[in-house]
């Protein structure tokens, strides 16, 4: 490992493989108590080497070419992935809940990203790879979590407590009063991680975001700006995409006739 003057520090493979000893550490931990990860903490640190190896080249390639065709291709594919993935972590899958999580994954990132890099970054032009990939991406990750925790439990609420919610339809209540409860508590637990993240951001933990530009020799304090801004945008993008989901999930359940049914 090498270091200029201004204390910037370049890392090698060498230092990569250093790092990567330190799994030594996980593997032996994990044959210690028999967990039977050892397989799994091996495959997820080769994804990992050759999963960000692939996309640094991709990455460095666009970002030296800057055409906007190429920055949309990226992001369309970071979305329809992130879409999978959260639609892959609700446990009661049902006919639609894929067109479902990519529309409250799409929706909510893309209009906070466009509102980030227009409005407030007021990035020229739009498509500066540079910008636009990371903040869509840092959003992507953390909406796919808090709308597949949403969806998960709502889902699973309608059907644990199908009889309780004909119970209240039945005494006249309207589809969304009688399913309200359940709504709201999956929503919370959606933004739940990214609430709790924002009350000890700084305190117990110093962002992704913020500590890799001090590590590359940005200024603390606009580092620190970055970070407050990512970590609204962050919170906006996730309440949305919890409510877009919620909604998008509870129309699944009730028919033209406002009767509760449980969709194949």
């Amino acid at each position: 490992m090498s270091g200029t003057n201004d204390m910037q520090v370049f890392l090698t493979y060498g230092d990569i493989a250093l790092a990567g000893s330190l799994i030594l550490i996980v593997l032996v931990v994990s044959w210690q108590l028999r967990l039977r990860l050892t397989k799994t903490l091996l495959t997820a640190a080769i994804r990992t080497i050759v999963q960000l190896s692939f996309v640094g080249l991709i990455l460095a390639w666009v970002f030296a070419r800057e055409q906007w065709y190429e920055v949309l291709i990226i992001l369309t594919i970071m979305t329809l992935i992130a879409s999978s993935a959260a639609k892959n972590r609700v446990k009661r899958s049902y006919k639609g809940l894929l067109a479902d999580t990519l529309l409250a994954v799409s929706t909510s990132a893309i209009l906070v990203t466009a509102i980030a890099i227009l409005a407030i970054l007021r990035v020229t032009p739009w498509y500066t790879p540079q910008f636009i990939i990371p903040i869509l991406g840092l959003i992507l990750g953390n909406s796919l979590t808090a709308i597949s925790l949403t969806s998960n439990q709502l889902v699973e609420s309608f059907h644990q407590q199908q009889s309780r919610i004909e119970m209240m339809l039945s005494l006249s209540a309207k589809p969304f009063e009688a399913v309200h409860e359940q709504i709201r508590a999956a929503i919370i637990n959606g933004m739940t991680p990214t609430l709790n993240s924002m009350l000890v951001v700084g305190i117990v933990s110093l962002p992704g975001m913020m500590t890799g530009q001090i590590l590359a020799g940005a200024d603390p304090t606009q580092a620190v700006r970055y970070q407050i801004i990512t970590m609204f945008l962050i919170c906006v993008s996730s309440t949305l995409g919890c409510t877009i989901s919620a909604l998008l999930i509870y129309r699944r359940f009730f028919n033209k006739n406002s009767q509760f049914i449980l969709p194949e």
